[in-house]
């Protein structure tokens, strides 16, 4: 399998439109350290010329034209993409927005929970992507799902399974109680299997706390992806950028006896990658002490453009 990382950034990328926290304002000014970063997304394919996007971030068009294995190739006709499926995690902004980039009558296949494929046939801008042509395709939990879109096998098998997170913030019910509204698979963790070798990953870019059935299903992974959002759970209310905590908006944090990081400790996961990085975060800074004590633990910071064979 071949694996790109189209964005590391967590929702706003880095720098943020709208912010000027230290991390912003280093990157802006291209201070030695700093690697500017856009929202979420992973690209994955078996042979490198039919290609699914994991979630599909409002950069998307930015991240295709950087990534020319993305782009219509010389021999193809008129209108043609090598990105065959998207994947969506949940219904975040930040992770489905992309989609209308896909727009202009391009075939492909829109894998998701019920509860997201909801959201967008809801929505009527969502009507640009036209249901002859753009096929939506609901994700059971925990049943292997051989991918294909545009007429095309893409020998990838998808099993998503719930992780614990938050329903998405446009979606919020402020009458439902202390969960907003949340189910059981409005955040989803999805495996990623090549149908012939049976080699797989882990893609996580979202989840609220590392319990014991996600514990049991990563151990002696081979790699994982893995939300990086934020460094500690108040850091956001202490930089004066937001007034909530990292478990409010569904991420848990690096740090700390119930962080991710303790969390991994003992999965003999053996490659293990932060993605979805918040521009508060100071592992986004590359001599930190806190960008040091993640690497120490095995840890390595995604960025845009990585590239993995796996």
């Amino acid at each position: 399998m071949f694996i790109r990382v189209l964005g590391s950034g967590a929702g706003g990328g880095f720098p943020q439109w709208n912010c000027n926290c230290r991390n912003c304002a280093a990157v802006r000014a291209g201070k030695s350290g700093f690697r500017a970063r856009t929202q979420s997304s992973l690209a994955v394919s078996r042979d490198g010329t039919n290609w699914l996007l994991l979630n599909a971030s409002p950069d998307l068009r930015q991240q295709i034209a950087a990534a020319p294995v993305l782009s219509p190739r010389r021999d193809d006709g008129a209108r043609a993409s090598p990105i065959k499926a998207v994947v969506l995690t949940n219904g975040d902004v930040d992770h489905v927005t992309g989609l209308l980039t896909l727009r202009e009558g391009q075939a492909f296949s829109i894998y998701g929970a019920k509860r997201v494929l909801a959201a967008l046939a809801a929505n009527s801008l969502f009507n640009v992507l036209s249901p002859d042509l753009v096929t939506r395709i609901p994700l059971t939990m925990d049943e292997p799902t051989p991918i294909t879109g545009a007429g095309a096998e893409l020998g990838l098998v998808v099993e998503v399974f719930a992780v614990q997170g938050k329903i998405a913030l446009y979606l919020e019910d402020a009458n439902a109680g202390p969960n907003y509204g949340t189910q059981e698979g409005d955040t989803l963790g999805v495996r990623v299997r090549d149908a012939d070798t049976g080699r797989a990953f882990f893609y996580i870019p979202g989840c609220a706390k590392i319990d014991d059935a996600l514990t049991a299903r990563l151990r002696g992974a081979a790699l994982v992806f893995f939300d990086g959002t934020l460094w500690s759970d108040d850091e956001m209310i202490r930089q004066g950028l937001l007034g909530k905590t990292g478990a409010r908006m569904g991420h848990v944090n690096l740090s700390g006896p119930d962080g991710s990081m303790a969390g991994f400790a003992s999965l003999d996961v053996k490659r293990k990658i932060y993605v979805h990085i918040n521009n508060s975060n100071p592992i986004l800074d590359e001599v930190s002490s806190e960008r040091r004590l993640a690497e120490a633990a095995g840890w390595e910071i995604g960025y845009d453009g990585m590239e993995i064979s796996e």
